[in-house]
């Protein structure tokens, strides 16, 4: 390669002061400022100070620092449009001063490739140029790549500070109009230490990454608490919008090395990155990142092209259709669209993939459900109802996809808080999304005890998952009820030719966590995993003794199902100071029968005809 030895003399020409550069911005001219953490603060500062400027438009998605073009102050000069609302101009927006366009993140660039939005001047920043002459657009390429592109005028400072990026991240100084030298630190966003309530979040979230998973994290508390519960995991990948300090641990542990990534292979593939100098230092010229424009990393076709992809999303509301809304509270335009749907249409897409929207269940105070009938008047649907596959609170996961409007309400409102279940399945009852047969609900909910769920080691190298009955588990019991063999339900239901009634399913299904109580063995953890069996118990008060049934489907029977299932239960009662367990069994049952010997109980035993009555009293040691 030829060197090019004079582009340090064209870059010295074209050096001015952050004041001087500004004064090629005229009134009428619509102006984009660089994103996230590398807004060019200088720029911004001294083009608000411009005291001769009127009518001038401002475009930008996220930004971190100074907005002063948004202070009421200044209406006379600026008018402000965002791409996505961050803290520094979501009140000139909610008062009306400021202007907001709903757009994925995907087809922002097309707007300013097009001409459809101009870009009169871009003000951006980039890290020093190399021996070539080439600068990176440092932490932030996203739109800024298109906006700089596109821009009829090009002002950059050139932030010592700035790390050098790599990928298609570069733009040579005889691309840039005019150059800032400056020196001062990039803005940070730090993460800290999730709360308790990010962490069960987070905790559902991270179930349901497998090993050789791809990434994508969008913006907030909840997104970035999942990497704490991945140090398990092996050989993840990366392919986000965005990153923030958290993947650094995870990729000096070797959990993240993108080894079994399908595009990109052993590449951490991003658009922009937001975090602690820490996040800076880690981008600087490293070779296992790779920066790429909006356009690229959000192209829902190049997210699909990463198998096992999974896409992480927030929502400030999800209504018991299914429908998100992640970019207004009611009236008030709060964020934007952002990225979410460009990942979740990509990710349902991917082989294995999994797009996961996470919102906690309440307002912070517990007052307001964020699970709600109906959306606010007013909500934005970000992510339709069509679109949306996991939904994720701190109460569990629900699985939204190809499911039933009833499937769906009875799905959500098993994850809201449990205070707001019996108001939300009395809405969906109103509504006739679900019938009037369908159990009720106690006005106080017990909480779900997740602490249950467990995988089990079964007989012949098998595991299933173990873990409380869920009223959403209905359709799956009855396909279980349908496979089962005549001689099973005989055994079980004492009658061979006749199968359950809807009204047995529904009581099995009034489960209160306490004195009624079922469990189910589960294939895997998803809603779409078959259940194995099913066991339960109901107390008499009266006795303080609680009956217990067993259901085991034939083809995982004489594997450990019935006994996990049944000392679950029993170590249950226990901690929930039962007397014991009664049960019927018919007298050729010799498999349950011997299951109940063989526990730790004082057993006794009548026969009336063909059933046995077994009473087995728990032992005060257990």
């Amino acid at each position: 390669m030829v060197m090019d030895h004079e582009w340090q003399q064209r870059y010295a020409k074209k050096v001015q002061t952050a004041s001087e550069a500004v004064q090629r911005v005229h009134y009428g001219h619509r102006v984009f400022i660089g994103s996230g953490a590398a807004e060019p603060q200088e720029l911004v500062r001294a083009l608000a100070a411009r005291a001769d400027l009127s009518d001038t438009e401002i475009v930008h998605i996220l930004t971190l620092g100074v907005a002063p073009y948004a202070d009421a102050k200044l209406d006379q000069k600026f008018r402000h449009n965002a791409f996505f609302i961050g803290a520094n101009v979501r009140e000139a927006v909610a008062q009306g001063r400021a202007d907001y366009t709903p757009i994925f993140l995907s087809e922002i660039p097309r707007l300013f490739r097009s001409g459809r939005v101009v870009i009169d001047v871009a003000l951006i920043q980039v890290s020093p140029p190399d021996r070539f002459g080439y600068c990176s657009y440092g932490v932030s390429t996203d739109i800024v790549k298109s906006a700089a592109e596109s821009a009829r005028l090009v002002v950059a400072e050139v932030n010592q500070q700035a790390p050098r990026a790599l990928g298609e991240c570069f733009v040579h100084v005889d691309q840039l109009d005019v150059l800032v030298p400056c020196d001062y630190p990039l803005l940070e966003a730090p993460q800290g230490t999730p709360d308790e309530l990010s962490r069960r979040i987070a905790k559902h979230i991270a179930d349901l990454i497998e090993d050789g998973a791809t990434l994508q994290m969008g913006i907030g508390t909840i997104p970035d608490a999942v990497l704490h519960f991945l140090h398990e995991r092996r050989d993840l990948g990366i392919h986000t919008e965005m990153f923030s300090d958290g993947v650094i641990d995870l990729v000096e542990k070797g959990v993240i090395n993108n080894a079994r990534k399908t595009l990109h292979p052993g590449k951490i593939v991003a658009s922009f990155v937001m975090g602690s100098r820490r996040l800076y230092d880690f981008v600087d010229n490293n070779p296992l990142i790779e920066f790429h424009p909006s356009e690229y990393t959000n192209d829902p076709f190049n997210i699909a092209r990463n198998d096992k992809m999974v896409a992480i999303n927030s929502a400030l509301e999800v209504d018991i259709t299914g429908q998100v809304c992640a970019d207004s509270l009611g009236l008030m335009f709060y964020s934007g669209i952002g990225g979410q749907v460009d990942f979740v249409r990509g990710a349902a897409r991917s082989r294995g993939g999994k797009p996961i929207i996470a919102l906690p269940s309440t307002t912070a105070d517990e007052s307001i459900s964020r699970i709600v009938p109906i959306l606010k008047p007013g909500a934005g649907v970000v992510t339709s109802r069509g679109d949306v596959h996991y939904v994720v609170t701190e109460f569990g996961a629900a699985y939204l996809h190809g499911k039933s409007i009833r499937d769906r309400a009875l799905a959500l409102i098993q994850i809201a808080h449990p205070k707001f279940r019996p108001w939300l399945l009395a809405e969906a009852r109103m509504r006739r999304m679900i019938g009037n047969d369908y159990i009720d609900l106690q006005i106080s909910t017990p909480t779900y005890p997740e602490e249950l769920e467990k995988w089990i080691d079964l007989r012949d190298g098998l595991r299933g998952y173990l873990r409380p009955l869920k009223m959403t588990d209905e359709p799956a019991l009855r396909e279980l009820i349908y496979d089962l063999s005549d001689e099973t339900i005989r055994q079980r239901f004492f009658d061979s030719l006749h199968l359950p009634s809807r009204e047995q399913l529904k009581e099995l299904l009034r489960v209160d966590y306490q004195g009624r109580m079922a469990v189910v063995m589960k294939a895997g953890r998803t809603d779409e995993d078959a259940i194995m069996g099913v066991a339960s118990y109901a107390n008499d008060p009266a006795t303080n003794l609680a009956q217990i049934s067993l259901l085991v489907v034939d083809a995982w029977q004489k594997r450990g199902v019935g006994w996990a299932m049944f000392m679950q239960l029993l170590e249950y009662a226990c901690k929930k100071g039962l007397s014991g367990l009664t049960a019927d069994v018919l007298v050729d049952n010799q498999a349950m029968m011997r299951l109940f010997h063989k526990a730790p109980l004082t057993i006794s035993s009548r026969r009336e005809g063909a059933v046995y009555k077994y009473t087995m009293l728990i032992h005060p040691e257990l």
